[in-house]
């Protein structure tokens, strides 16, 4: 792989994000199997203090533009700094956290090096494409559902450089640190134009999450067969006798059963509870996609060919309105 694997690095005030990390535990796993380095830059300012981490996590080189009036994302120069670099360093595989700043960052790149872009990646993945008689080997394949999550559509770009994607948060695990590595780091000397600062920020609003449901031990999710937002008080009783956190699919968030901080699924969170219970829930490949790697999964549905029970541990085919309450009393008596 040309001059290897190379992830963005975003960070607020220092605080390197979470899926940045996972993205480095992809990275390196990637990397391996190509037998090349795992590079990364970070941009900001007060960071290069963040280097030895990145190194620690994985990374075999991390690019350092430091810089005042970089402390937070601005569009123009953050792209040009990173298109600067990938000309100079020509990475054959860059991957980006699907956040806010990553949706904006991701496809200016990918106009300026005339390159695809796969959004919202389920799976990354190193195989071979072939078209015709030609053969295109060591490929980054881009993993993610397509038509309404009717089909698994597995792109490659297999002829422009570099191949990039997004990854939103949860979807990979987080590396473990190891503070014995060894690593190359590069401080940049940014310099910044008034092209580059035409944009100001004028004001910054941070809301801190009200759920995290990516470190809860236990979820109790409900769908759209839970009925109505009255009868979803069923999920969350269930959850507070299970010491849980509730969470729904898409559908129910858009029926108002619950609010949006709540959703699992590619275009909610990606979960890995101990524990998760999922309340009449069909099992569309978008909600499978952010839950299924619970270590145990209790699904309730009165449809016995659910998709959802093709990922559960346990199935209980029955109302939701029957079962949840039984649950509940048995847990208590069992107490």
């Amino acid at each position: 792989m040309e001059n290897g694997v190379w992830v963005f690095i975003e960070n607020d005030s220092g605080t390197i994000a979470d899926v940045s990390l996972e993205l480095l535990w992809k990275g390196r796993e990637l990397a391996d199997q190509l037998g090349c380095e795992l590079g990364c830059f970070i941009v900001g300012h007060g960071v290069s203090g963040a280097a030895s981490d990145l190194i620690a996590y994985g990374a075999d080189m991390v690019c350092v533009a430091d810089h005042a009036q970089l402390a937070h994302y601005l569009t123009l120069p953050y792209t040009r700094i990173a298109v600067e670099l990938i000309k100079e360093y020509r990475p054959g595989i860059l991957l980006i956290g699907a956040t806010t700043t990553g949706r904006d960052l991701a496809p200016r790149i990918a106009s300026h090096m005339r390159t695809g872009l796969t959004a919202d990646c389920t799976d990354l993945q190193i195989g071979e494409y072939k078209f015709g008689k030609k053969i295109w080997k060591e490929l980054l394949l881009q993993i993610r559902p397509a038509f309404g999550g009717n089909v698994i559509a597995t792109i490659v770009t297999p002829e422009t450089k570099p191949q990039m994607a997004t990854v939103r948060e949860g979807v990979f695990r987080q590396p473990e640190a190891d503070p014995a590595r060894k690593g190359t780091v590069v401080e940049l000397n940014p310099t910044l134009t008034e092209k580059d600062l035409i944009f100001k920020i004028v004001e910054r609003v941070k809301a801190e999450k009200k759920v995290n449901l990516k470190s809860a031990r236990i979820i109790v999710a409900g769908g759209m067969g839970v009925g109505s937002k009255d009868n979803f008080e069923l999920v969350r009783e269930l959850a507070r006798v299970l010491g849980g956190e509730v969470g729904a699919t898409r559908a129910a968030v858009d029926a108002g059963f619950v609010d949006h901080e709540r959703q699992i699924g590619q275009t909610g969170v990606t979960v890995r509870p101990n524990l998760y219970v999922a309340c009449g829930i069909s099992g569309a490949i978008q909600h499978r996609a952010g839950m299924q790697e619970s270590s145990r999964i209790i699904a309730i549905n009165t449809d016995s060919d659910a998709p959802i029970f093709s990922v559960a541990h346990y199935g209980i085919t029955g109302d939701l309105n029957e079962v949840i309450p039984r649950m509940i009393k048995a847990y208590k008596e069992k107490d």
